[in-house]
């Protein structure tokens, strides 16, 4: 058996589509299936079943995969140990947030990068999460620790969301003096059925009742949303206090929590580089908790 055709396998497993292992892969959709083809007939079985959602394991499937992860955990630990030059090179593929990965760890990137110029890195900063389980990503930011797969997932860090408006709409809307006054407000938040975590539900908490009027998925759509006027709404501290024409209202009535966590594969935690991403993150986040935790010191004043 070839194992490049176990590599493209492992490829198809997690991606369950053969166009999303396309670009991992650097094949054609078309090569991918014939190799499958091929894998399929060397072995006897059939991995796959073809669904309307994409590639789907067999049981005989599963099996191989847990073989084959296996067999990839083996290499990997035998590259990261083969020599501290080595296994401080090749690609790292992080998953974060759109907010937290373009707000935080992009402006922030070259500490590290310039420190391990050996590393390449794949910020792949949107809304959603790729998948740690399915071996999307070799390190995943994520809004909740998981509770299934073989994970190593430890917090790091809290952080605080608050309302955030315009000096401008606040002095032409209704008065804005209480949660309750939201009833009256135009308020920006995500599409409802594309939430792709329930810890974006906040709106819930501060009351029920409210609905965005102006909605979008991207957490930076609604921040220039309220940075142009058009309405208040929930906003990170480490977004929200960092644009100028922003201001936090009702500070002291309105305070959100919220966490992230890092995620890794089991048999990933250890090698080289993804300590020293993961410990390198770790320490950004001591040095920025104040912006996180929304207590920096702002140059626009509060109301409420």
């Amino acid at each position: 058996m070839d194992w490049d055709d176990l590599r493209i396998f492992l490829a198809v497993a997690r991606a369950q589509r053969l166009s999303r292992a396309a670009p991992t892969l650097g094949m054609d959709p078309t090569t991918i299936a014939r190799r499958l083809r091929r894998l399929e007939g060397t072995l006897g079985r059939r991995l796959f079943e073809h669904a309307a959602t994409g590639h789907m394991l067999t049981e005989e499937g599963q099996q191989l995969l847990d073989q084959a992860e296996r067999i990839e955990a083996h290499a990997l630990n035998i590259a990261g140990t083969a020599s501290k030059e080595s296994a401080l090179a090749g690609t790292l593929r992080v998953s974060a947030s759109e907010g937290f990965g373009t707000r935080i760890i992009a402006p922030r990137l070259h500490r590290f990068t310039g420190r391990f110029p050996n590393i390449r890195v794949d910020l792949i900063a949107s809304s959603g999460f790729l998948s740690p389980s399915r071996r999307e990503v070799d390190v995943a930011v994520m809004l909740a620790r998981p509770s299934t797969g073989a994970l190593v997932a430890r917090k790091l860090t809290d952080y605080a969301l608050g309302l955030y408006a315009t000096p401008g709409y606040l002095e032409s809307a209704p008065r804005l003096e209480a949660p309750d006054d939201l009833q009256r407000h135009v308020m920006t938040g995500y599409v409802t059925d594309q939430i792709y975590a329930p810890e974006l539900r906040y709106l819930g908490e501060i009351d029920r009742r409210l609905v965005p009027q102006v909605r979008s998925t991207s957490i930076n759509a609604q921040a220039e949303i309220i940075a142009s006027g058009q309405a208040c709404g929930i906003l990170p501290c480490f977004l929200g206090d960092a644009m100028p024409a922003l201001q936090r209202v009702l500070r002291d009535r309105i305070a959100i929590q919220r966490s992230f966590w890092l995620v890794v594969p089991r048999d990933l935690r250890g090698l080289p580089r993804i300590d020293r991403f993961l410990g390198w993150l770790t320490d950004e986040m001591t040095a920025l908790a104040p912006m996180l935790h929304g207590t920096a010191p702002i140059a626009t004043a509060d109301t409420g």
